[in-house]
């Protein structure tokens, strides 16, 4: 019978410790990128704020699943049904954030607090849904340890 440390240690074992760290210095980086971008439309192009923030927002978000689907999970081709997922999880995220920022301080919460508590669990949103729901596939093939199976059952199941 497995004692919980021996359980804890082993699913730790599982994580795909080197795809989260790519995940986390794509994430990283791309923040930077979104504020370079958001600089650029805002004092450069003069767009109005709403327009600015939308579209750096998009431009980020593309680039960043671009990035995401080669770099940290190492699929070969794009997919339009990834590419939809990864969208519909950006804007889950987005909507967690929205709603911690403006309700938490109702609550007596800081607003810039807030916007980090947001920021956090949103974060932690955009993780689950990155490896559990979109590239879910792959991760659980590579874990299998079958030579080959890990790109061609990703690629059968995410095929469009």
């Amino acid at each position: 019978m497995l004692s919980r440390d021996s359980f804890r240690a082993e699913n730790l074992r599982r994580l795909p410790w080197p795809a989260l760290g790519r995940w986390w210095v794509a994430g990283l980086s791309f923040y930077f990128v979104g504020l370079a971008t958001l600089y650029l439309l805002m004092d450069v192009v003069r767009s109005p704020l709403l327009l600015g923030t939308l579209l750096a927002a998009e431009v980020t978000t593309v680039l960043r699943y671009g990035i995401n689907d080669r770099w940290v999970f190492g699929q070969r081709r794009p997919r339009w049904r990834r590419f939809w997922q990864f969208h519909v999880a950006n804007a889950g995220g987005f909507l967690i954030w929205l709603a911690m920022v403006n309700i938490l301080p109702r609550w007596g919460v800081q607003y810039l607090l807030a916007s980090t508590a947001g920021t956090a669990s949103s974060v932690l949103v955009g993780m689950a849904t990155n490896f559990l729901w979109i590239w879910r596939k792959k991760i659980d093939a590579a874990r299998r340890g079958t030579p080959g199976v890990a790109a061609n059952a990703s690629e059968a199941a995410n095929a469009d």
